[in-house]
């Protein structure tokens, strides 16, 4: 039992659901531990595919509101600890030895986006919509762009970044975040034909392809992660983020004080 996600073996597909509808599914720390222990789970049994989805309207909807709370009130250590711990959840995404299927039911924000995007495989109703709006309230969306950078590239992570713009699920699709958009009702059984067509394939095969390709680029997304690592936790002690989030928590507009470096 999982206290934020529930976990069932079907045959040879592992299903994740992250399981906080009332919350939107946002990310907290015990989600983090939840999701490493529940794909540490599936690696060590019979399952060939991954299915992850949320429980409810969204999909995650990013950092839980009490962890954000907790964020403005730890030392440089803690929140150095805290994004490597995120960081370390998005690259065991990246580089899990089975395919993984993202089956995005709503909303995918922030570091929900992030989970919903590094999967091999990226599902969408078309209601879903996307975004990493990490700079509407002075935080730093740095751990994502070591991935997005590499996967949609520069010029379009650039766009999606800087602006922090939420996206609908058919302009994710043309950025390359998205495989495909299917109804709500299909998404689920759409999402089991693609791991039937990839339980098909050789095992020892998906699993050397996925390591090659992940591999070639491990030593660079591992640099970079920990300059990002650095980033994300530096920018949480500036005036700048903890007026982001005063702001957001108190719904209202935010009065920014610092210059740009």
């Amino acid at each position: 039992m999982y206290p934020t996600l529930l976990l069932d073996m079907a045959g040879e597909i592992g299903h994740i659901t992250l399981n906080r509808p009332d919350k939107r599914n946002a990310i907290s720390a015990a989600m983090i531990a939840d999701l490493q222990t529940a794909l540490d789970e599936i690696e060590n049994s019979h399952a060939r595919v991954v299915i992850l989805t949320g429980a409810g309207k969204a999909f995650c909807s990013g950092m839980d509101l009490e962890m954000l709370a907790a964020i403005a009130q730890q030392s440089a250590a803690e929140n150095q600890e805290d994004s490597r711990r995120l960081a370390k959840l998005f690259r065991r995404i990246w580089s899990f030895p089975r395919p993984l299927i993202a089956a995005v039911n709503g909303a995918a924000l922030a570091g929900g986006c992030g989970i919903a995007t590094l999967c091999d495989f990226t599902l969408a109703v078309p209601e879903a919509k996307f975004g990493y709006t990490e700079v509407k309230i002075g935080f730093l969306p740095a751990l994502v762009s070591v991935f997005l950078i590499r996967q949609i590239g520069e010029k379009r992570t650039r766009d999606l970044l800087l602006t922090g713009r939420i996206i609908e699920a058919a302009e994710a699709k043309e950025l390359g975040l998205v495989n495909e958009i299917v109804p709500a009702e299909k998404l689920l059984e759409r999402s089991r034909e693609l791991a039937q067509l990839l339980i098909a394939a050789s095992p020892a095969s998906l699993s050397r392809a996925k390591r090659l390709m992940t591999s070639a680029a491990a030593a660079g997304v591992d640099a970079d992660l920990e300059r990002a690592i650095l980033e994300n936790s530096r920018i949480r002690c500036t005036p700048d983020f903890k007026e982001g989030l005063a702001s957001f928590l108190e719904k209202r507009k935010p009065v920014w004080r610092e210059k740009p470096e």
